[in-house]
């Protein structure tokens, strides 16, 4: 047998039970790994774990943080009945809300007997409302004016080029057949405002009023005033025809009356006749944006020429193109 030879290791290291001398020693106190023994329940399937949300970066969470501060939190309106006083008022028939919140600034509204001076503030509907007599005054001396628009105006602000309605009305330009009590002074052309509007390609009746109450009653949400119009047309079909009443069905004419849809809703029903070979008359109780141009392309044809006679009770009459004058005293919408 060989001799067996003594290693002696260097003082304070400890004996190493692996052959490799290159491992390292294990930290005093490091937790020693055991080889577990499994188990049935080790070999079941685990249950799927619920998707969890995809996570943004911190700019994100920071970028919502600000947008709902800048987002404001709508005011929430009372849910007792109660409702704005100005809207009260216009719905009563007292003011338009742009006259009543003006005369509520000038303490000329009383609630129940007291005067409400604060925009804004609700009431019940069965309060009693009381206008100062200064309102009532003030609201007489607004006045409506009558014009005859000529093609080339639009009826509202001045675009595209175009000039206003409004400008026609001057001094030079009253008609000369007007019977109103009242001398043009410049404060009637202030917030004069139409009551309406007239295409620039069309012609006839334009009402220009300084009265909330008057443009409330012609072109309110549940405004029911017949406007007429005179409305010459040509066939899409037979662009030729003279007489264009021969050539249109009477299919087409009954949709003009009613069936018809603009912009995603039913018309209401209209009054639709033939006034000669080329010329319809319309009868409206609405008015969407170049509504009678529209409703002829649907049935196929083309209007050339559109003049508004009438507007309630208040007719154009003589009154000439590109001139004005007053509403009288005892004329009614």
């Amino acid at each position: 047998m060989s001799e067996r030879r003594k290693i002696t290791l260097p003082a304070g290291k400890p004996a190493s039970t692996d052959a490799d001398p290159r491992r390292k020693p294990l930290r005093p106190n490091a937790p020693v790994k055991r080889n577990r023994v499994r188990t049935a329940e080790d070999s079941a399937p685990r249950p799927e774990r619920a998707p969890q949300p995809e996570r943004g970066t911190p700019g994100d969470a920071t970028r919502a943080r600000q947008d709902a501060r800048a987002v404001p939190t709508p005011r929430q309106a009372p849910e007792d009945g109660r409702v704005r006083l100005s809207k009260l008022m216009s719905e009563q028939g007292l003011s338009s809300r742009r006259e009543a919140d003006d005369w509520i600034e000038q303490g000329w509204v009383s609630v129940d007997g007291e005067v409400v001076t604060e925009l804004g503030t609700r009431v019940w509907p069965h309060q009693q409302i009381t206008i100062d007599p200064m309102a009532h005054a003030q609201q007489a001396q607004r006045v409506t004016i009558l014009l005859h628009k000529p093609i080339g105006y639009v009826s509202g602000q001045a675009e595209d080029g175009y000039e206003p309605a409004v400008v026609l009305v001057r001094p030079e330009n009253r008609w000369e057949g007007d019977t109103a009590p009242w001398q043009f002074t410049r404060g009637h052309l202030n917030k004069l405002a139409p009551a309406g509007r007239l295409d620039i390609d069309s012609t006839g009746l334009l009402v220009l009023t300084q009265d909330g109450r008057i443009a409330r009653h012609l072109i309110g949400e549940d405004a029911l005033v017949e406007k007429e119009y005179l409305v010459r047309v040509q066939s899409m079909a037979q662009p030729e025809a003279e007489n264009v009443s021969a050539v249109v069905p009477e299919e087409a004419m009954e949709q003009l009356r009613y069936g018809l849809w603009l912009d995603g809703k039913p018309l209401k029903p209209a009054k639709v006749s033939w006034q000669n070979e080329q010329q319809l008359r319309f009868v409206l109780r609405e008015g969407k944006k170049r509504q009678i141009r529209r409703m002829c392309e649907l049935v196929g044809l083309k209007v050339v020429g559109l003049k508004r006679v009438r507007m309630g009770q208040v007719v154009l009459g003589k009154l000439p193109q590109g001139q004005w004058r007053y509403l009288r005293p005892d004329e009614r919408f």
